[in-house]
């Protein structure tokens, strides 16, 4: 039992370490592979050495170090410092000097603040030499830690396509001997739209985890907030950017309200909203703004923003303005269609204009097939149908919505509203 548990220790560790430790490790080396293989040599290493000796006070640390050591060695195998051999050679005989220099300034590269890599290390992964849905899914992984797993559910796609794009990835990169820095302005643009999408992929990961026993994963939530704000600096001219950071801001104000005392979910027309942070919400509106006064009209990424403003603006969930909701989701249907954002459409148009005609849209994604394994399309379904008082029915959508989700969470307050509409459904007559 200690060593499991150690174990699972060992395993939230790791993800939460792992971007830190490929971000740094790749900036020394300056292949990806080998910077994910060095990655997991140490992940190893603990695996053998923390179920006996204890977990350490600083594990981050701990990685870091143990990896650096297996860097220092690997860089010395590939012979990356070379150049310097025989200046090392010649000083070896003046007392090793040299050497003992240059693994003391490894030591130190490896050691340096990491936020500036995270920023390289994503700008590489979505090099324009790669296919949009490879850039993403590599930066996922790499950038983020997420596992194949989860990426795939983000894409709604199977597990092996997500895997071979990664890979090829990787390949493809190595190849083009891709630099490892943030793009020069005129290189930013054509990279931005992808450095977006994973930003938001991976704020989404943690406001509302894939799989495991927590809802949240806040770690995540607060990387991409980071990233988004430095990618507002960075491209300060670009209004998805300043878009995608309101977005952020907003969401992210909801964090404390978002779970109960033991950690269930609490949806968001539930939530305490004296819980909501007014000055990530004040951040919000300030970026929502910026975006609209670069002009043109909102992109993706702003008008979710603008959709997540609605909510923020609204003091109680009675005054939530649903009607300007659903004309922001109607523009982004135009814009960005895809099944999710039109569930999304169907749960503020059945808000604004009633249940059933929100389940009409709920029940044409059905019959398109797409969401078949989404978890909340079932979930939407059954919501509405319980508000229609269609209990039975609403009862066997929240059971399957339960059994799609790999969220413990999840799963739980599904299962708990199965159960709700099962004691209300009246019994028979008796005859």
């Amino acid at each position: 039992m200690a060593r499991a548990a150690a174990h699972r220790a060992i395993e939230a560790v790791f993800r939460l370490e792992w971007p830190k430790l490929v971000a740094g490790l790749t900036r020394v080396v300056r292949d990806f592979g080998m910077a994910e293989e060095l990655a997991n040599d140490a992940l190893v290493a603990a695996l053998e050495q923390w179920p006996t000796d204890g977990i350490p006070a600083k594990p981050g640390a701990w990685l870091m170090a143990t990896a650096k050591h297996r860097a220092i060695d690997a860089v010395r195998r590939a012979q990356l410092m070379r150049r310097k051999h025989a200046q090392i050679e010649r000083d070896l005989e003046a007392g090793g000097g040299e050497l003992r220099d240059e693994r003391e300034a490894l030591d130190a590269a490896l050691d340096d603040e990491i936020g500036d890599d995270m920023l390289s290390l994503m700008f590489i992964a979505c090099h324009p030499v790669l296919a949009m849905e490879a850039r993403v899914a590599l930066t996922l992984r790499m950038v983020s830690g997420l596992t194949t797993t989860e990426i795939a559910r983000a894409f709604l796609v199977p597990e092996p396509t997500i895997a071979q794009r990664i890979v090829r990835a990787k390949r493809t990169l190595a190849e083009a001997r891709v630099p490892f820095e943030v793009p020069r302005a005129e290189e930013l643009s054509e990279r931005l739209a992808a450095v977006l999408e994973v930003v938001y992929l991976v704020f989404n990961e943690g406001y509302s985890a894939t799989a495991g026993e927590d809802w949240l994963r806040p770690a995540l939530c607060d990387d991409a907030l980071r990233l988004a704000r430095v990618l507002a600096e960075l491209a300060p001219a670009e209004p998805e950017v300043h878009g995608l950071a309101a977005l952020l801001e907003i969401q992210s104000s909801r964090a404390a309200a978002r779970t109960g005392a033991t950690g269930e979910p609490v949806l968001l027309l539930e939530q305490d909203r004296s819980r909501w942070d007014r000055l990530l919400i004040r951040r919000g509106l300030a970026a929502l703004e910026r975006a609209e006064r670069l002009g043109g009209a909102l992109g993706p990424y702003a008008l979710q923003g603008a959709i997540a403003a609605c909510h923020a603006r609204a003091r109680t969930a009675a005054d939530t303005d649903w009607a300007r909701i659903v004309a922001l989701y109607d523009a982004l249907a135009v814009l960005a269609p895809s099944p999710v954002v039109e569930l999304n459409r169907a749960v503020a148009v059945a808000m604004a204009f009633g249940p059933q005609t929100g389940l009409q849209i709920v029940d044409a994604l059905v019959e398109d097939g797409a969401l078949e394994s989404y978890h909340l399309l079932p979930a939407v379904r059954g919501d509405l149908l319980a508000k229609l008082g269609r209990l039975t029915e609403a009862r066997v959508e929240f059971e399957r919505a339960a059994a799609l989700t790999r969220n413990e969470r999840e799963r739980q307050v599904m299962n708990e509203r199965a159960r709700a509409c099962s004691a209300l459904v009246a019994p028979p007559p008796v005859t």
